[in-house]
């Protein structure tokens, strides 16, 4: 081989690569969401009412110091009494007016405070999925910059899961019921674009359903947005109606999907046991998480 053929041979292969590299660099860092999963769960089990609770609220607090931070307190009626409970809302300025709000509850169950529910994967997965977002939120409007399209803010909600075991519509998802007809009241809503709920997405085997009471356009997007990462079997293989927080949202009239996988270990097992534990998650379903919500959003403001 000549030295000129080597030279354009070696100039290609790296043109090639370059790209390649480029585009692993883009990838939302899954093994961030993780870590930050694990050290929710180290806290153990945090239901309404519980010293876990507390020491909940206290970590989204510390990780969102230096933000613009809002604490929704409220006072849930709930089949043990009045609760005290609060949603964390995280506000990231944009350039466009009106606001992404990106979802997650944070508690775990009540119901299930005698068998050491750490909720790994429903509720700690999503709040370190979202607190990576942040990471990067944060990095975008820093030094008084704003994001190019929509505002996001990051919700961190209270009370998703019911009190007692029998879910009902008067006992469960208090803290969007709640905030959804706070914001109806004050005007808020009518500047949410988009509500994108996050539930059970940390699971090894990622197999994201499309729920059946989600706006139709979000659900295209999402899967226009997993279809460009090649994420097109993770995503919306089956269907089902699932009562989650982005209800609230929907009956108000907000564009909203809740992107959950309920198919959680054999048979759905692990989920609401105590075997919901940090073994079950994984790095790559959260980066396939966060690729996907990303480009979601970024699609949403070239609407």
């Amino acid at each position: 081989m000549s030295s000129f053929s080597f030279w354009k041979k070696a100039m290609v292969m790296l043109l090639v690569a370059a790209p390649l590299a480029a585009s692993a660099q883009q990838h939302f860092n899954g093994a961030k969401a993780v870590e930050y999963a694990r050290q929710f769960v180290a806290i153990g089990p945090r239901w309404p009412t519980s010293q876990g609770h507390a020491k909940a609220e206290a970590f989204l607090r510390e990780q969102f110091k230096h933000d613009q931070v809002e604490e929704d307190t409220f006072t849930a009626n709930t089949p043990i009494g009045p609760v005290a409970m609060r949603n964390f809302i995280v506000r990231f300025p944009g350039k466009k007016n009106g606001v992404i709000v990106l979802a997650t509850h944070y508690e775990t169950n009540y119901w299930l405070r005698n068998i050491n529910f750490v909720g790994a994967n429903d509720g700690a997965a999503t709040t370190g999925l979202l607190l990576a977002i942040g990471d990067q939120l944060r990095t975008a409007t820093a030094n008084g910059k704003k994001l190019d399209g929509y505002a996001v803010w990051l919700l961190f909600d209270d009370g998703e899961e019911s009190i007692t075991p029998s879910w009902t519509d008067s006992d469960s998802l208090y803290g969007t019921r709640h905030l959804a007809a706070k914001w109806a009241r004050d005007g808020t809503l009518a500047g949410i674009k988009a509500f994108i709920l996050a539930d059970m997405i940390g699971d090894k085997d990622l197999d994201i359903q499309r729920e059946r009471r989600s706006t139709d356009w979000l659900v295209a997007l999402v899967r226009q947005a997993a279809h460009k990462f090649g994420y097109d079997g993770h995503f919306f293989q089956m269907e089902e109606a699932v009562e989650d927080d982005h209800l609230p949202f929907v009956n108000r009239g907000v564009p909203s999907i809740d992107v959950i996988d309920l198919n959680y270990g054999p048979n759905n097992s692990y989920h609401h046991s105590a075997q919901d534990t940090l073994d079950k998650i994984s790095a790559r379903s959260l980066t396939i998480d966060g690729d996907v919500f990303l480009e979601t959003i970024r699609l949403i403001d070239l609407r």
